[in-house]
C-alpha cells in the first residue's frame, strides 16, 4: 500500500481511461497526485472520486493541454503548491486515427503530433528543473506497440509513437546524472476510450492477433506504471515495457 508513499506525481489525460486508472493506484500506493486534462469537469469528478476512496485530498485536478507550454507551467505550479514538490511524471494523454500516409490531412498530422509528441517533451521540459529539485525522479512515457512496429494504417499515431521511444532513451541518457530515471511504456490494445476510433467490427479481429485473445484493462497498464515510478525501479531507465499479451512477440 506505500510503494509510493512520500512521492508527489503528475499525470497527462488524468480524467477517465489509463490515465484515471493510474491515479487511483497511485493514491492507493500512498502518493500526491495532481491530473490534468482538457476535459476539466470530468477531471475535477475524477479527482473527487479518489478523495472520497482513500478519505483524504490525494488528487487534485486542473486544466492541461498538452500543447501549451504555459499550462505545463501551471501543473508544475499546482504539484508544487498542493503537494510540495514533483517526483513522478507520466506522459499519458494522446489520440489517435486509423489514416494511412495518403488519407492523413496535414491538420490530422499537427493535431497529432503536437498532442502525442510535442506534449510529451513540453512535458519533460516542464518537470526536470522541479524534479532536480527534489534530488531526482521518475519519468513514464506512455508509447504504444505501433511505437515499435508498423500497421497498414495510423501512419500519425506510429511516427509519433515512434519519436516517444526514442525521446525516452535520449532523455534518460542526458538526465542519469540527475538520478531522473525515464522510461516508456508500450500497450497494446487497451480497453479504454482510446480504441473508440478502432470501427467495432475490425476490434475483434485486432484482439484476436495477441497469443492471448483479449484487450487490457487500463489497470493492468497501471500497475506496470506504478512499477517504473517505485524505487523497485531504481536501475530502470531508458528500457521499452511491452504491455501487449504478447501481440509483438508473434
Amino acid at each position: 500500500m506505500d510503494r509510493l508513499k512520500g512521492k508527489v506525481a503528475l499525470i497527462s489525460g488524468g480524467a477517465r481511461g489509463q490515465g484515471a486508472a493510474e491515479a487511483r493506484l497511485f493514491a492507493g500506493e500512498g502518493a500526491k497526485v495532481v491530473i490534468g486534462d482538457v476535459r476539466d469537469d470530468l477531471c475535477k469528478k475524477t479527482a473527487d472520486e479518489i478523495n472520497a476512496k482513500v478519505g483524504s485530498k490525494a488528487v487534485a485536478a486542473i486544466h492541461l493541454d498538452v500543447t501549451r507550454a504555459a499550462d505545463w507551467r501551471g501543473a508544475v505550479d499546482a504539484c508544487q503548491r498542493e503537494f510540495g514538490g514533483l517526483d513522478i511524471l507520466v506522459n499519458n494523454a494522446g489520440i489517435a486515427n486509423m489514416k494511412g500516409v495518403e488519407e492523413t490531412s496535414e491538420e490530422e498530422w499537427d493535431s497529432i503530433v503536437n498532442i502525442n509528441q510535442k506534449g510529451v517533451w513540453l512535458g519533460m521540459k516542464a518537470a526536470v528543473p522541479a524534479m532536480r529539485q527534489r534530488g531526482g525522479g521518475s519519468i513514464i512515457n506512455i508509447s504504444s506497440i505501433f511505437g515499435l512496429i508498423g500497421s497498414s494504417g495510423s501512419a500519425a499515431y506510429h511516427g509519433t509513437k515512434g519519436a516517444v521511444r526514442l525521446l525516452t532513451k535520449a532523455a534518460a541518457v542526458q538526465y542519469a546524472p540527475d538520478k531522473i530515471r525515464v522510461n516508456s511504456i508500450h500497450p497494446g490494445v487497451i480497453l479504454t476510450p482510446m480504441v473508440d476510433v478502432i470501427p467495432r467490427e475490425d476490434l475483434q479481429p485486432i484482439i484476436n492477433l495477441a497469443p492471448m485473445k483479449r484487450g487490457a484493462q487500463p489497470e493492468e497498464v497501471g500497475w506496470c506504471v506504478v512499477f517504473l515510478a517505485s524505487d523497485e525501479a531504481s536501475f530502470v531507465t531508458g528500457s521499452e515495457l511491452v504491455v501487449d499479451g504478447g501481440y509483438t512477440a508473434v
